[in-house]
């Protein structure tokens, strides 16, 4: 028996057991949610809250998880993917 990864969520900052989190990746088009966690391209993890999410788009600088400093712009236009797809992308697993 292994243990639940631990992942970090890069809007708050707490570590939390994979399965708690929503894997975002960054890809050629851009930031989107992963909820299937199969997606190619560098990925991060994101608390399915709105305080994490607003936390994510008010961060400046760069993610190390992603390893790129998306724009503001670009933030913004994840969470609101999250927030319209909150029934298929933040299903608990």
């Amino acid at each position: 028996m292994s243990a639940a990864p631990i992942r970090t969520c890069v809007g708050c900052g707490q570590r939390a057991p994979q399965g708690a989190l929503v894997r975002i990746v960054a890809g050629s088009e851009g930031l989107r949610p992963d909820p299937a966690r199969r997606l190619p391209g560098r990925g991060g993890y994101l608390h399915p809250s709105p305080a994490c999410w607003a936390g994510f788009v008010r961060r400046r600088g760069p993610v190390r998880s992603l390893r790129l400093t998306p724009p503001r712009a670009e933030r913004e236009r994840l969470v609101a993917t999250l927030v319209g797809s909150s029934e298929t992308v933040l299903k608990p697993r």
